[in-house]
C-alpha cells in the first residue's frame, strides 16, 4: 500500500509565513533519474516519519552547476549558481540537506564566494542526527545478519572528510559492515565524478566502475551501500557487468533506513 508522500514547497511555507526546519535540495538525479527518484522518495518517507518540517523548491530548483564547473565551464556554473542563490536568499534559507554529495560539496564550498551562505548537510549526516536525537526510532531486523559494504562517495569522503556518518547510520541497521580494501581516504572513485557520468570512458583495460565493483564483491556482500545517486548507477552497472544482480543489491543508505523502518 503506497501512502501519499507529504512534500511541501517553499512557496507553500512562504504563503503561510513560515520557515521550514530544513530545505531538502533534491538535485538533478533525484528529480529526473528513475532510479534516483526512489532514493528521493525513501528520504522523504524518513523525513515524514521523523516529523521534520521540510520543504523543497520544486520547479524553482535548478542544477547547482557542479557538472558545468567540473567540465571546465566556469561561466555556466556561475550563471546557474547565482540564479539558485537568488532564489535561496529570497526565501531566507539557512539549512539545506541533500542526498547528492556533488550538490552538497557545491552548495557548501562553492556557493559562499558567490553570496550563498548556508549550513549544508548530506542526508547521511542528517539521518544520523535524527537517530541520535531520538526522532527516528524503531529500526527493525530487516538487515540483521546481512553483509553490507559501503562505497565512499568522493565528494563526501575525500572532498569533505565525512566518513563516520554513513557508517554510524549503517551500524543501526544491525547488519555486518565489511570494509573494502580501498575505503575511506583510499577509496576508489566510482567513475562518475567530475562530469565523467555524461561521457564515454577513455580507452583502457577496464571501466573504473567495474574495478570498484570488483573491490566491493571481494567483501562477499549481500548489499553494496551508497550515499550518492551517481555512485548508485555506476555500482549497479558494475554488478550487472559481473552478472551478480541476483545475489547483490545496490541500495542508498536512505533506502536501507526506510526499509528498516518498514516505510
Amino acid at each position: 500500500m503506497s501512502e501519499l508522500l507529504k512534500v511541501p514547497t517553499m512557496a507553500d511555507f512562504m504563503a503561510e509565513g513560515k520557515q521550514p526546519e530544513i530545505l531538502f535540495w533534491v538535485g538533478s538525479a533525484g528529480s529526473f533519474d528513475d532510479r534516483a527518484k526512489k532514493i528521493t522518495k525513501a528520504f522523504v518517507k524518513i523525513l515524514n516519519k521523523a516529523n521534520v518540517d521540510f520543504a523543497v523548491l520544486g520547479t524553482e530548483e535548478s542544477c547547482t552547476g557542479d557538472v558545468a564547473k567540473r567540465a571546465g565551464n566556469e561561466f555556466l556554473f556561475q550563471m546557474q549558481a547565482v540564479t539558485n542563490i537568488e532564489v535561496l536568499n529570497a526565501y531566507q534559507i539557512k539549512k539545506i540537506v541533500t542526498c547528492d554529495p556533488h550538490s552538497f560539496n557545491c552548495l557548501k564550498n562553492e556557493y559562499p564566494s558567490l553570496g550563498g551562505q548556508y549550513e549544508v548537510l548530506h542526508h547521511t549526516q542528517f539521518i544520523n542526527q535524527l537517530i541520535a536525537a531520538g526522532r527516528l526510532e524503531g529500526l527493525n531486523d530487516t538487515y540483521k545478519g546481512k553483509r553490507i559494504t559501503f562505497h565512499d562517495p568522493c565528494y563526501l569522503g575525500r572532498a569533505n572528510n565525512e566518513y563516520d556518518a554513513p557508517r554510524e547510520v549503517l551500524q543501526k541497521t544491525k547488519a555486518t559492515l565489511t570494509e573494502m580494501k580501498r575505503h575511506k581516504r583510499t577509496a576508489l572513485c566510482c567513475g562518475a565524478g567530475g562530469g565523467q557520468m555524461f561521457k564515454e570512458p577513455e580507452k583502457g583495460d577496464m571501466d573504473i566502475n567495474v574495478l570498484r565493483t570488483e573491490g566491493a564483491l571481494e567483501t562477499n556482500p549481500d548489499i553494496i551501500a551508497t550515499g550518492c545517486p551517481y555512485c548508485n548507477t555506476m555500482m549497479t552497472d558494475g554488478v550487472k557487468a559481473k552478472e551478480k544482480e541476483s545475489e547483490v543489491q545496490v541500495l542508498d543508505i536512505a533506502e536501507l533506513i526506510a526499509n528498516a523502518q518498514g516505510l
